[in-house]
């Protein structure tokens, strides 16, 4: 360098080079004491967080004495095992004494046990951690002395209880040492950039000595506490086991798996199938004035059909979130912590049936039109999807049981006292009447035959299509009754409710709230626009071609309307009122308009939830009114799909704030005691017989999923070509 210091170009660039290598220098040093101070404030902020749910959790469990519970309930079982033992060597001291004097009438055989030790080994074996042993006795038809009905639910909520408290000590243990394991590697890897930078700058050696992020000593602490209290409480004070049960392990849900790539491919092809069956059924039609997918015949099939679907994502949506929020939807419902599915399982089994639903309805659509070889008659792809949805619904019956027996008893709410997830499960059927009219018109449209008959045929044989939907039990009778149903369902479960608590608020008070749903409903079914529907030859009501009503005369009926929709205002604000400040408990003007110990992170959820339901709400009522019920205020047909999927939306929205009000308080009695024994939950289950995806196998079906999409591509490019070419030959030559 000496060598160049005579010249002055030289010189100066050397110059600026030297303060160009100062000021990398000094961006250099800040920019690695800003990514510190990231990860720093990411440890610091996981770690109080980790530290703060387990002094709560510890807090939950104090509250609910389960310790007091689980102590007494020890001190019984070893009671029994003692009495079961004593009870035991007597009877074999009395079957010696038999053999030795068979004569002998002192014994009375009546008393004997007919089999001691297996009663023996029953005893020992019953633990409060299994839930199959709590009422084992009355499933086995064995019975031991002094077990009541109260004592079997004591020990059967016991049970859950535990369970709860072991999956959150598990899930908050876990997330230590993942927050371990990534203070451990941040560690090293300031450690290591600090030592490049020494050798590479000697003049600045030491520049970053002592500058380091936190090396996992407090994670490390807060999981060896956890995994005491766990030895504690689960283990018998055995660490080890402790260790070992706490541990992830493979298949355990924390463990990387293809399941995540599977559900990713599986929601691109339907992403691809949704493009495809708008731009085919709806857009690209429209642009040629033709019929799109929502003036076929069985447009109706598939519109119910994708509302129960919609609801099976949203169900995942909402499981997803609940469990994001740390609210306890598990022992809310109710539910057997065994056969719940996680947030990806229904996603998965979501877009599989998505993927059967598109491909259904754009073969349906194809062959209709004529775009298709007809090999299978369009009327087929209605009929396949029926059969499908029936076997989602039921199957597997496993998962499926208890939500067709909660149905059943929420169905006979004034004999059977409703739960909290009987009354969700209410308040979800009042937001799929639409669904349900599609249903009742899917299966009347299966009755009456009518998917025999071709498509664009409205007579075929002397049978006329759909004549059943002008009839008057339909329109008059069976229409209202399957929109009323739902309100009527909730309206007799809260006066069950007051019945059991003679509780009049909030009881009576939410049942006038769907009395007045009901009056909305039956308003618009008796209308006297709806009634002379098919009469308006005599009162000159005529339709415009929007198929509205059109009347001439207004003063016959200008007063119904006006009563009508104030009637429609005033039901739609009092649910928007009960939505707000009895269902999620906000609105308090102590808290600036919404409520004490919120969950959710973000104060902008919650104001920006009450103004859009605001809006939902009149959406809600709207879907309640009967087809073409005459109402200026009625939504037109082809939107109903849409009005459909919103009110859906609304409605799970709606789940998220309910259950967080009901997971804080215990709104209306549904539970004996207000605390909830978990406020953590985790998706991680140990089943460690069951088979998982492995790589090879989710590679296969991709590769058989690309040859198929390939294949319907090419066969989509020839049979489009194949079209325009007899379109072409179908238009009249210019020199003719």
């Amino acid at each position: 360098v000496s060598s160049y210091l005579g010249l002055a170009d030289e010189k100066s660039l050397l110059l600026q080079a030297y303060d160009d290598s100062d000021e990398k220098l000094k961006l250099f040093q800040k920019q690695y004491e800003k990514e510190l101070c990231k990860v720093q404030d990411f440890i610091d902020r996981n770690s109080a967080d980790e530290a703060h749910r387990m002094e709560a959790l510890l807090e939950t469990v104090d509250a609910a004495g389960f310790n007091k519970k689980r102590k007494e309930h020890r001190e019984r079982m070893l009671q029994r095992k003692s009495q079961s033992v004593l009870g035991s060597i007597t009877e074999r001291l009395e079957t010696l004494m038999f053999k030795q004097a068979p004569h002998s009438e002192s014994i009375d055989q009546s008393k004997r046990s007919t089999s001691s030790i297996p009663h023996l080994e029953y005893s020992v074996s019953m633990d409060f951690d299994d839930p199959e042993n709590v009422l084992g006795d009355r499933m086995g038809n064995r019975t031991y002395s002094g077990a009541t009905a109260e004592n079997d639910q004591e020990r059967l909520d016991l049970v859950r209880k535990s369970d709860s408290i072991r999956r959150a000590i598990t899930d908050n243990y876990r997330t230590a040492k993942l927050l371990h394991n990534y203070c451990i590697m941040n560690y090293t890897g300031f450690i290591k950039i600090a030592k490049k930078f020494d050798k590479t700058f000697p003049t600045h050696k030491g520049m970053f000595k002592g500058k380091n992020c936190d090396d996992g000593r407090q994670a490390e602490l807060l999981a060896s506490r956890m995994e005491k209290i766990y030895a504690k409480w689960f283990c018998d004070g055995n660490v080890k086991e402790a260790q070992a049960q706490l541990l992830s392990k493979r298949g355990d849900g924390l463990m990387m798996d293809w399941t995540q790539l599977r559900l990713g491919y599986r929601l691109g092809m339907c992403s691809i199938l949704a493009l495809w069956v708008a731009w085919d059924c709806v857009w690209g039609q429209l642009a040629l004035n033709e019929v799109s997918i929502g003036g076929r015949t069985a447009f109706p099939v598939f519109r119910g059909v994708f509302g129960l679907l919609s609801w099976h994502w949203f169900w995942g949506f909402a499981v997803y979130v609940w469990n994001r929020f740390r609210i306890n939807y598990i022992y809310l419902f109710e539910f057997d912590p065994r056969n719940i599915s996680s947030a990806i399982e229904i996603f998965n089994d979501a877009v599989d049936e998505t993927l059967v639903f598109l491909s259904l309805m754009l073969l349906y659509y194809k062959a209709d039109a004529g775009d298709m070889p007809l090999w299978i008659a369009p009327r087929v792809y209605p009929l396949i999807l029926v059969g499908y949805a029936l076997r989602c619904l039921f199957s597997p019956w496993k998962t499926r049981k208890h939500l067709w027996k909660t149905i059943r008893e929420a169905i006979a709410a004034p004999l059977i006292q409703p739960t909290f997830f009987h009354v969700y499960v209410g308040d979800v059927f009042t937001s799929m009447v639409k669904v349900f009219q599609d249903l009742l018109w899917t299966g009347c449209w299966l009755v009456s035959g009518d998917f025999l008959v071709a498509t664009h045929s409205k007579h075929q044989h002397g049978h006329d299509v759909h004549v059943w939907t002008s009839t008057f039990w339909y329109k008059s009778v069976a229409i209202p009754l399957v929109c009323c149903f739902p309100l009527f369902v909730r309206f007799n479960q809260c006066l069950r409710k007051y019945m059991d608590t003679r509780k009049a608020m909030p009881n009576l008070a939410n049942a006038l709230k769907y009395a007045m749903s009901q009056c909305v409903t039956l308003f618009g079914a008796f209308h006297p626009l709806y009634l002379m529907h098919n009469r308006r030859d005599q009162y000159n009501i005529t339709m415009n071609d929007e198929e509205t009503l059109v009347i001439s005369d207004q003063s016959k009926f200008g007063f119904f309307q006006v009563f009508w929709m104030g009637l429609f205002i005033s039901s739609s604000l009092y649910s928007y009122w009960w939505d707000v400040f009895m269902d999620w408990g906000l609105g308090r003007r102590n808290y600036g308009g919404l409520g004490p110990r919120l969950m959710f992170p973000r104060k902008s959820y919650y104001y920006a939830v009450m103004a859009a339901d605001l809006v939902l709400r009149f959406m809600w009522v709207l879907t309640l009114l009967p087809p073409q019920s005459g109402a200026k205020f009625e939504l037109p047909a082809y939107l109903s799909a849409i009005s459909m999927v919103v009110e859906l939306f609304r409605r799970t929205i709606w789940s998220f704030f309910r259950l967080e009000n009901e997971h804080r308080q215990n709104t209306n009695g549904y539970r004996r005691v207000n605390v909830v024994p978990l406020h953590f939950n985790t998706d991680h289950k140990r089943n460690y017989n069951e088979r998982r995806w492995v790589g090879w196998k989710v590679l296969v079906e991709i590769a058989i999923v690309s040859a198929v999409v390939i294949g319907i591509s090419a066969l989509s490019v020839i049979v489009a070509q194949r079209a325009s070419q007899r379109a072409q030959l179908s238009q009249p030559s210019p020199d003719l």
